[in-house]
């Protein structure tokens, strides 16, 4: 866990950082080319890769096929986003390509990359912004009417700002969200992340707005949360994992707060298998969270949930 002696340390660096146009239509240019890094089994592997190869194109196999249709089987495109410091490719090495292998059109977008590779570091609101481009911009090329998005972390509740504040009720199908900070998180728990990620050396440079954004209480979340969580032409999945050590306390990922009466389901992973020890960064690399984002994206799956042994990173 992080160090407690380094929470006024991480606090001031989050108090002292400042609060916090559409993109041409798709059809109009040429759509850069994708930049594929290999499948990986674990987020040591991919985090590694995407440091040594990354470039803002870079995105995990299975992404980001322009060409892609949606069919009868699979009408709506996956977008998947990625949570605080992690990147397209880093978050989604081991998801997306199994999505796409099921008959899916995935797309994955690096977003706030002015850190790069540790991306998703700027104001949350203004991330929100840029996912609303990004899925239109699928839209446009896929001819569909709406999205489902797969987030982690930051990624699985940055979507309910879209959706609150860019129009993004009308045009998402399903939130699966993965350890969201739906509720927020402690400092404890964004010092872990950073710990973690070995971005803390320099704190005030690269904490960033969203990291403030993300505790529990901020200004944010204080806004973005009243009057509820849901809307209820949206199907909502929460997936957390007892053994969080970033978003905690780890219930903070779930929806709780279902005022319009919306689909909501929340899983807690090792309900049913005492064999998975996944913590936050390693929850998106288990068959078993694979399992469960796929059933609610409405894919095939065994009738039994799968239960794999899931070490965490550390």
């Amino acid at each position: 866990m992080f160090l407690k002696s380094k929470r006024a340390a991480i606090a001031a660096a989050v108090c002292a950082i400042a609060g916090g146009a559409a993109a041409a239509p798709a059809a109009q240019a040429a759509e850069p080319a994708p930049v594929y890094g290999p499948q990986q089994l674990a987020f040591l592997g991919a985090f590694s890769y995407s440091i040594a190869h990354y470039s803002p194109n870079l995105v995990p196999p299975g992404t980001n096929n322009w060409s892609c249709r949606p069919t009868a089987a699979n009408p709506t495109p996956v977008v998947l986003v990625h949570g605080t410091w992690e990147n397209a490719y880093d978050n989604w090495a081991y998801i997306a390509p199994r999505l796409q292998a099921s008959g899916e059109c995935v797309y994955a977008l690096n977003y706030s990359t002015k850190n790069a590779p540790f991306n998703g570091t700027g104001s949350i609101k203004a991330s929100a912004g840029e996912l609303a481009t990004f899925v239109d911009k699928v839209l446009a090329q896929t001819g569909a009417s709406k999205v489902d998005i797969v987030g982690h972390s930051q990624g699985a509740m940055m979507p309910r700002a879209y959706i609150k504040y860019y129009g993004g009720a009308s045009k998402v199908k399903n939130l699966v969200a993965l350890n969201g900070t739906q509720s927020g998180t402690t400092l404890d728990g964004i010092g872990t992340l950073g710990n973690e990620l070995k971005v803390m050396s320099g704190v005030a440079g690269v904490i960033g707005d969203a990291a403030r954004d993300q505790v529990v209480g901020s200004p944010f979340l204080t806004d973005l949360n009243a009057g509820g969580m849901t809307v209820s032409s949206v199907r909502y999945t929460a997936i957390a994992t007892k053994y969080d050590e970033v978003t905690t306390p780890y219930t903070n990922a779930f929806i709780t707060d279902n005022r319009s009466g919306a689909y909501v389901k929340n899983i807690t992973l090792q309900d049913g298998c005492g064999t998975n020890f996944a913590e936050h960064l390693s929850e998106p690399y288990s068959a078993r969270t694979l399992y469960f984002v796929k059933q609610a994206l409405g894919l095939s799956v065994p009738p039994t949930p799968t239960c794999d042994i899931q070490l965490p990173i550390f």
